[in-house]
């Protein structure tokens, strides 16, 4: 043993190759913290000090080879300076390359996912051979950063310019062929032969076989690019990342710009180049918001786990309803390999939602996610049935049908009478009453919400509603199930529209009242797109049903009636009365027409402002920094008011709920976090602005006593 520690290990072995090995003590992962990187250094210098070794294999002991850097410590290190930053960061730098300087050959065995510094490590050795289950790639600009231990300059040199700037700025992780492809490694080798292969690639490189003296050379030199080739690389590349990514995410042009820069820089001056651009996008809101939100994510992922002692095991589901909704819960949960049963009242429905499953199947196939066989297998554990027959050993049931209360209740009443005593029945209703629809069941304890979004298949949130008799078993069973649906679970307390439609319809009521004041609509729409929004609410009312809009606005008014009702004729009421309920009807604010791939495509509809005029009933001159506040200001005060009521636990669950349910900004952190990056203080002042608008722009009594103590929410 050359050297023995909490997170690495170096071991020789009789033929001269010394083992490498990451294995972070008391984790089931491996992961880049400070201590590991002062570790690192430890074993490479014992590694350098030894005579005897002739090499050296990198491994890991983890299932994962390493997941990246350790993100919890990232806040600290990111509230130092830049120059502070850099200088931390060149130390890490000076390890890596004291790796790569070894004068022995290195190589590294890629057992399973190899993320960010992990990935780094990796590019550091000589050679790289993977197994071909494991992924590789460098994540960070999820994160509002890029590559900081050398990714950019390492990865650039290896497969060239074009290719590294891809890796970066999709932030994508690699299979197995594509890295070999790419040349990011040079072979893929069964997990079981996986470190025997490494070692032999290591003794044959000591041997003189392979020259990794050149390979350590190629990395260390210059990028190999002449000036037009450079030009037509990077500035391509910026002109087309930019439009991409957007103005609001700074990182993937900023690492394009710095391997650009550090083209012409021999290894040692190019990772100061990387550092200093890190450095600049560290500091920055977005990293700091994209990174909290990981976090975030991360305590919703923990604290779904809590739940799962109480959980019954789900082995088998039902959904009541079948249609769009319907199919899309069907599908999600044979897609994740749990049977289950599609009942409707008619042929009609069962077509519906069946078609739905073959669609979204159909699609990954042609998307090389799923083979034909895998699709085979997705739609045959959907079983249509008209009849609650087989209903006798399932789970749970999930009931999707109309959101109208009667129809809800006499199907739910109907369905409990078929299930087991101990069984769970869950509704996806989006905004009423858990506890209302209770009352038309014998054991209300068995009983919760299970509120999708749509599209089911692409979004992450449900939101799992505890009506007053709920049990925690209840909650439990229906946390779990939706986790191995692959979705992440926030529980909540019942009240109308629950958290996020409650906190979505005080933004529309924001846009109804700048409509009525003369706000030309796709005017807000632009401005709120801008702001950061995927779209515009004119443009999300008519995605969402504005059917559907009117039917939630009269629960919300009924259950909130001194912010939430209208005392005048909304825009959104005018399109609903003249039967324009947006995409599903092909009109709306806008007009509907399929294009080439047969998606909706949007065009203005002259039509839509001559509906409205006789609604807007003033003028009033506004800035864009208006519109956004008048938007704003209702939706945050709801979610404050939401945390205050206790409809959501945390303030990190209810920022999460707004950007997993409907989009919220994610480089703005959440509606909780807006507020503090503004300042509550100064928030407050934005309100009373607007105050005379009515209750939706008043603060809580609490939030002001924040801003006297210098308060946030995080």
């Amino acid at each position: 043993m050359i050297f023995n520690g909490d997170a690495f290990s170096v071991t020789l072995g009789t033929d001269g190759i010394a083992e490498l090995k990451f294995d972070l003590k008391n984790e089931s992962i491996n992961k880049f913290n400070r201590d590991a990187i002062t570790e690192l250094k430890q074993a490479v210098e014992a590694i350098a000090a030894s005579s005897e070794v002739k090499g050296v294999i990198v491994t890991s002991a983890k299932e994962s080879f390493v997941v990246g850097a350790d993100i919890t410590e990232f806040g600290a290190m990111f509230a130092l300076s830049e120059e502070e930053i850099v200088s931390d960061l060149l130390k890490t730098h000076g390890i890596f390359n004291s790796l790569e300087d070894l004068e022995v050959p290195t190589v590294t065995a890629i057992n399973g996912i190899c993320l960010g510094g992990g990935f780094e490590l990796a590019l550091a050795t000589d050679y790289r051979l993977m197994a071909p289950a494991a992924k590789v790639g460098l994540p960070e600009v999820k994160l509002g950063i890029f590559p900081g231990f050398g990714g950019t300059v390492r990865l650039s040199r290896l497969i060239g310019a074009d290719n590294a700037i891809e890796w970066i700025c999709s932030g994508s992780e690699k299979r197995a062929n594509d890295a070999l492809k790419d040349g990011a490694v040079d072979g893929v080798v069964e997990l079981d032969g996986l470190t025997a292969a490494a070692r032999q690639m290591a003794l044959r490189a000591a041997n003189g076989e392979l020259d990794f003296r050149a390979r350590k050379q190629e990395k260390k030199a210059e990028l190999q690019l002449n000036n037009i080739e450079g030009m037509m690389a990077f500035e391509t590349a910026k002109g087309f990342v930019a439009a991409k990514a957007g103005p609001h995410y700074p990182a993937p042009v900023t690492a394009i710009k710095a391997i650009q820069k550090h083209a012409s820089q021999t290894r040692d001056q190019a990772v100061e180049t990387e550092a200093r651009g890190f450095a600049k996008v560290a500091k920055t809101k977005v990293a700091e918001n994209l990174i909290g939100l990981f976090l975030k994510d991360q305590y919703l992922k923990k604290t779904a786990k809590k739940w799962q002692a109480e959980a019954a095991d789900v082995k088998k589901a039902a959904v009541l309803g079948a249609g769009i909704m319907g199919g899309g819960i069907a599908y999600q949960s044979a897609s994740k390999h749990i049977p289950i049963l599609m009942k409707d009242i008619n042929e009609a429905g069962i077509k519906l939602g069946l078609d739905e499953a073959a669609k979204l199947t159909s699609k990954q196939v042609e998307r090389g996610r799923l083979k034909t066989m895998d699709m085979a297998t997705i739609l045959n554990d959907i079983r249509p049935t008209l009849s609650y027959g087989d209903f006798g050993d399932v789970d749970v049931v999930v009931e999707a049908v109309v959101e109208n209360p009667k129809i809800k209740k006499s199907v739910l009443a109907e369905a409990e009478g078929q299930i087991g005593q101990d069984k769970v029945l869950a509704s996806n209703t989006s905004t009423i009453s858990i506890t209302e629809l209770s009352t038309a069941l014998k054991r209300p304890e068995n009983f919760c919400g299970m509120h999708f979004f749509n599209p089911v298949h692409r979004m992450p949130l449900v939101e799992v509603i505890r009506g007053q008799k709920t049990s925690d078993q209840t909650v439990a069973t229906v946390v779990a199930y939706a986790q191995k649906l692959g979705k992440t679970p926030i529980v909540v307390n019942d009240c109308p529209g629950f958290l996020v439609n409650r906190i979505l319809f005080p933004y529309f009521g924001g846009f109804a009242m700048l409509v009525r004041d003369g706000v030309d609509f796709q005017r807000i729409d632009k401005v709120m797109e801008k702001f950061g929004w995927p779209m515009g609410p004119a443009y999300l009312m008519d995605v969402v049903g504005i059917d559907t809009g009117v039917h939630a606005q009269e629960v919300m008014a009924a259950g909130f009636p001194d912010r939430m009702a209208q005392d005048f004729t909304s825009a959104i009421q005018v399109m609903y009365e003249h039967k324009r309920y947006g995409q599903k009807s092909s009109v709306g604010f806008y007009r509907y027409e399929l294009d080439k791939k047969g998606k909706q495509k949007k065009a203005t509809d002259p039509e839509s402002y001559e509906l409205i005029k006789p609604v807007q009933t003033a003028e009033v001159e506004m800035t864009d920094e208006d519109i956004i506040a008048r938007m704003m200001i209702p939706l945050c005060l709801e979610t404050v008011r939401c945390l205050e009521d206790g409809i959501v636990s945390t303030a990190a669950e209810a920022d999460m709920g707004l950007v997993y349910g409907i989009g919220f900004p994610p480089f703005r952190g959440g509606a909780l976090k807006y507020i503090d990056d503004m300042g509550v203080a100064e928030f407050l002042a934005q309100a009373e602005k607007f105050a005379d608008l009515g209750a939706l722009y008043q603060p809580t009594a609490k939030l002001a006593e924040m801003a006297k103590n210098n308060e946030t929410f995080f």
